[in-house]
């Protein structure tokens, strides 16, 4: 059995973050160096789907520099043959209570969900027989000899074949979104009227608010205002405010967006805080909001507030989710047709 040429563990995990962009399901499991490394033993053992050779996770946590470094045949194989007993020299890769991420998050939730990676599904998941190996073609996105157009060609088509219609639009939304984040952004407003904001992800993420949450959730929706970065009027429908008693006073709490649902029967008051970096709905900004509108004519019961962030796999919400205010709302502009809902259940 020819074994693989191999890449160093960098150049995998630049390819790792090429074949899986933006927007992917658990793309950190995918993405990061244990993946990087979790790659280079499947492709170091010729652990690669019809070869008959599988490996487990303490392939992974046992490995050392000094063993990657042996690149000969009789070592490699002999490597993936260990089960219990690998332990080669040098300082291991990761101790032993590291084999959980590597297998359910690395491989289970990451690598075999997203179709780059088989499993035996006659060895039980806590075995130390190996039981994963590199689906045949996304192994072969691994070759030195493939790069420049030909990589991005071979990528592409990969992702046509293993990546559901769902996940591929997934993408495609933070993929533009990526690209419109280095220009101005031009945002269609419900009246068809066109207002521009400056660059930023922010920006992005108010466009997705107005042009996609606002139609799909809100019957008869305007933007009573929008803001940006250095608490900046991009727009704002004086005239309808006035009507409903909402003042603004934008030196004291300027919210990103405003919107509200003019349809007869909903008069429906929406607060959008947008996050890029901080600033989600947190409990004292409702309780601000909340004071703001008391002398409004919308009542409490009809206003409703929402964080939006660009997509629920990034930093940016895991790091601010746990300040989300209760009783308010979350909204991903990767996942238009999706809401999140905080409630606060009250015992009967």
């Amino acid at each position: 059995m020819q074994l693989p040429e191999l890449l160093s563990i960098e150049e995998i995990q630049v390819r790792l973050e090429a074949i899986f962009p933006e927007g992917t399901k658990h793309r950190t499991y995918v993405t990061r160096e244990m993946a990087a490394r979790t790659v280079y033993v499947m492709l170091y053992c010729g652990a690669i789907e019809g070869r008959g050779v599988h490996i487990g996770p303490l392939h992974v946590y046992r490995m050392t520099d000094e063993q990657a470094a042996v690149v000969s045949e009789e070592a490699r194989l002999t490597y993936a043959s260990r089960r219990r007993d690998v332990n080669p020299a040098g300082t291991r890769w990761y101790a032993d209570n590291t084999r959980e991420p590597i297998r359910d998050e690395t491989l289970r939730e990451g690598l075999v969900r997203l179709g780059a990676v088989v499993q035996k599904q006659d060895v039980a998941t806590t075995a130390s027989h190996g039981r994963y190996a590199l689906r045949n073609d996304f192994a072969a996105l691994f070759r030195p000899t493939l790069n420049e157009d030909a990589l991005l060609d071979a990528i592409e088509e990969w992702r046509v074949r293993h990546l559901s219609g769902v996940a591929l639009a997934r993408i495609e939304l933070l993929r533009q979104g990526t690209i419109r984040s280095k220009e101005k952004v031009d945002v269609i407003m419900p009246d068809g009227s066109i207002r521009q904001m400056a660059s930023g992800v922010s920006s992005v993420i108010s466009k997705a608010v107005i042009e996609e949450f606002a139609p799909r959730f809100l019957r008869e929706p305007a933007v009573l205002l929008l803001s940006e970065s250095g608490n900046k009027l991009v727009a704002q429908q004086e005239t309808v405010m006035d009507s409903i008693g909402l003042h603004i006073d934008a030196a004291v709490l300027l919210p990103d967006i405003i919107l509200f649902d003019m349809a007869e029967d909903r008069g429906l008051l929406v607060f959008v805080e947008v996050v890029a970096n901080e600033g989600p709905i947190t409990d004292h900004r409702k309780a601000a909001l909340l004071e703001m509108t008391a002398s409004s004519h919308i009542a409490a019961d009809r206003t409703v507030f929402m964080t939006a962030y660009r997509d629920r796999s990034e930093g940016v919400f895991r790091r601010t989710f746990p300040a989300v205010a209760w009783d308010s709302m979350v909204w991903f502009m990767s996942e238009p047709d999706n809401i999140v809902s905080l409630e606060t259940l009250k015992a009967e």
